[in-house]
């Protein structure tokens, strides 16, 4: 859609996605949440990314902790999966132990996740990106990103004005607020996207480059602490510092892939949006009310564990070629223990067999706080629990889960339970 010049950078308003006219605030509904840039109806990359996930999901119809701290969470020993904003300004974030949180703030509203209610919200987003373009690449269960380029036709709209109206649509249909980047590329997308939250909608363009020069190396997704400070030692702390190396000084100083690092530190991401992807981890953890030493004890953690797994994987339509277990001890250091499969697997007593054999090796008498389990390798899942003939039971476990599956889905998750979870 062509847009005349009238010397005004071009506005979108995004409480009622109309464009804005060239004062502060919307002509047409008064809101001044209007966000303006050269390119806002040029651009066609979004990243989608919903605030705070877990807990909007748990405030969404519940009035009474609108302006609460509210996090998402295990007990006392557990860990915050999701903090609201009104949370996060008393320092609590995602990943802080459960008691450092209700320390920080003692009127905490701590909620013990609801996965399905999760799974179904995001589900409802997904379907209505999916109305946007067909082009959607899911991250997580809260992020996305969408290639919007070509759709002006079809929508009668820019990208941005139907993003303005997409998130909108969210609030009012599912109860959640997310924030969106806007970009030429998926790198940038992000990083917009993370600049303005919550209820955000920032756009990057040719400024890119000039944007990320000042910024901590860390700024770029994908650099962590150990590669900052191989970074540090070189003398590269800033993404400006990157951008001034020529391909052979980065590659010299950081290896074959320095130089695609340089292209990034100055807002150049050749990756398209594969909606293809596939999710590369599925898992399942617990971190327990006590610590736990005693082998019988893990492995019904262990086991419910595994009934969790194989219940994701087979929702999600893959399978296990191979079993990570994760271990945390009291003094909060990590174990991490893997082993490939003889065949990939959606059953929970295959999941366990192996898990348990690589739990065995790690009972020493210390004593663990956390367990997890993971599916590594993932695989379709038709190619799961086929017919062997070194393995004639195999055809009769998958018919008995498939029948524990139908009845839990009829009469509740603890309907039937196998001996090993009494």
């Amino acid at each position: 859609m062509a847009v005349a010049d009238t010397g005004v950078t071009p506005g979108l308003c995004r409480d009622c996605g109309e464009r804005a006219g060239s004062g502060p605030i919307c002509a047409s509904c008064g809101s001044r949440r209007v966000v303006r840039h050269n390119q806002i109806f040029k651009l066609h990359i979004a990243h989608i990314d919903c605030d705070a996930f877990f807990a909007s999901c748990e405030k969404r119809g519940r009035p009474e902790l609108a302006a609460r701290p509210v996090v998402v969470g295990g007990g006392t020993r557990g860990v915050v999966a999701a903090a609201c904003y009104v949370a996060r300004m008393y320092g609590i974030r995602s990943a802080m132990p459960m008691f450092k949180a209700q320390a920080a703030c003692p009127d905490l509203v701590v909620i013990k996740p609801d996965f399905p209610k999760y799974v179904a919200a995001s589900r409802q987003i997904r379907r209505m990106m999916e109305d946007l373009t067909p082009l959607v690449q899911p991250l997580s269960i809260d992020e996305a990103v969408l290639d919007l380029r070509g759709t002006e036709d079809l929508h009668g709209a820019p990208p941005a004005v139907m993003l303005a109206r997409f998130a909108m649509r969210v609030e009012r249909e599912v109860g959640v607020t997310i924030s969106i980047g806007l970009a030429h590329n998926r790198l940038m997308a992000k990083i917009a996207a993370g600049r303005d939250k919550p209820r955000g909608f920032c756009v990057i363009g040719d400024e890119a480059a000039e944007i990320l020069a000042p910024e901590s190396v860390r700024r770029l997704p994908g650099i962590g602490p150990a590669q900052e400070k191989k970074l540090a030692s070189l003398g590269l702390t800033r993404l400006g510092q990157l951008q001034g190396l020529s391909e052979g000084e980065a590659r010299r100083m950081l290896g074959p892939d320095g130089w695609g690092l340089c292209e990034r530190a100055r807002g150049i991401d050749r990756r398209i949006v594969d909606p293809r992807r596939e999710t590369k981890s599925i898992s399942a953890e617990t971190t327990f009310e006590s610590d736990l030493a005693d082998q019988p004890a893990l492995e019904r953690k262990l086991w419910f564990l595994c009934e969790k797994l194989g219940r994701r994987l087979r929702e999600a339509g893959f399978a296990a070629g191979g079993v990570t277990l994760k271990l945390k001890t009291a003094q909060f250091a990590s174990r991490t223990r893997a082993q490939r499969l003889p065949s990939p697997t959606q059953l929970p007593d295959r999941l366990f067999a192996c898990a348990r054999g690589l739990l065995a090796r790690e009972v020493d008498g210390t004593r663990f706080r956390l367990i997890g389990i993971g599916a590594s390798t993932l695989m379709p899942g038709e190619s799961a629990d086929q017919p062997d003939l070194a393995d004639p039971d195999s055809q009769r476990q998958v018919a008995a889960q498939k029948a524990i599956d139908a009845l839990r889905a009829k009469f509740g998750a603890g309907s039937v339970m196998k001996g090993r979870s009494l």
